[in-house]
């Protein structure tokens, strides 16, 4: 699923593919906070089962794309085995207000007892796979989140699903030098161009992981990244990330032109954030950037309204 040129931020194939469905390390993700999120709703140990069987359908009220199927089948596995569930809308796909998204049959104590976990995980994966869907139709192979998460990976894997970019799945995953890095590793240089400067002179390519992003306030840093990887001999020379730090459309296109005219756009891959709204995301067209990163994809995003009807 991966493409040999994919931009670095595009991750999510080590979450889910079409293929193989959830990765093992989506499937750890899923395991811990369906844990958590039925223990804070008084279930701590797996329904046995009974007697007293009962049919539930879940149905969308709204238009969206439906996401979390994957998880939701985890959390029957190990949390209520006696259920079983037939979907007729499976993670990915397009549902419509009034459509039946699948059908549970099972022990009525159980059901009842998972209705509103269940409700709760696909409705806010969905919200969040839907509201990026919005953002890639009008930005598509542009856009991608951030380690500003509810759910962690679950949010990266929602984004993902919607044809968002995961970004980094977690710290560790690639590099990213901001601000505070720097001035906690070169307090003795008061100017950050010149910690800019120092770090990407100096630092080894065997422990950046996915990539390198390094974070610029003002022209003159990026500039001096971008001149300063250039310069660097290194054989098979990643692109570094640069990200522009609450520029706005107009600054970030006057840096994309500058580095351009100055021959150091090659190496370099350009990512803004910060301000980044679903209201002016056409300003951003015509600004030569790579890649648009924002928390607004899974934070706050109003969540798929579905419904489970008991028989």
């Amino acid at each position: 699923m991966a493409a040999s040129n994919q931009l670095p931020h595009d991750r999510g194939h080590l979450l889910w593919t079409a293929e193989d469905g959830p990765s093992r390390m989506l499937l750890s993700s899923m395991d811990r906070w369906v844990s958590t999120i039925l223990v804070d709703d008084g279930v701590e140990m797996p329904f046995m089962g009974g007697n007293d069987k009962a049919t539930a359908k879940i149905i969308a009220k709204g238009d969206g794309l439906i996401v979390g199927t994957s998880m939701i089948d985890h959390l029957i596995q190990i949390w209520a085995p006696s259920i079983q569930i037939s979907w007729f809308a499976t993670d990915g796909k397009k549902v419509s207000s009034g459509e039946e998204i699948a059908e549970l049959n099972g022990e009525r104590e159980s059901l009842l007892g998972i209705e509103r976990s269940i409700l709760n995980i696909l409705g806010q994966l969905s919200g969040i796979a839907t509201e990026t869907k919005r953002w890639t139709s009008l930005a598509k192979g542009q856009i991608a989140c951030t380690r500003k998460t509810i759910w962690g990976l679950l949010d990266k894997w929602a984004v993902h699903m919607g044809g968002g970019f995961t970004h980094r799945l977690n710290k560790y995953d690639a590099v990213m030098i901001k601000e505070n890095d720097l001035a906690t590793m070169m307090p003795e240089l008061d100017d950050h161009s010149s910690r800019i400067a120092s770090y990407l002179q100096n630092v080894e390519l065997s422990g950046i992981g996915a990539f390198l992003e390094i974070e610029v306030r003002e022209e003159k840093e990026a500039i001096t990244a971008a001149a300063i990887w250039n310069q660097r001999e290194i054989e098979e020379k990643p692109k570094l990330v640069i990200m522009l730090d609450n520029f706005g459309p107009e600054r970030s296109n006057d840096v994309a032109s500058q580095l351009v005219d100055m021959g150091l756009r090659e190496n370099i891959i350009l990512e803004a954030s910060g301000g980044i709204i679903f209201e002016n995301l056409t300003d951003w067209y015509e600004c030569g950037l790579d890649v648009l990163s924002t928390s607004a994809l899974n934070r706050g995003v109003t969540p798929l309204d579905l419904s489970m009807l008991l028989n």
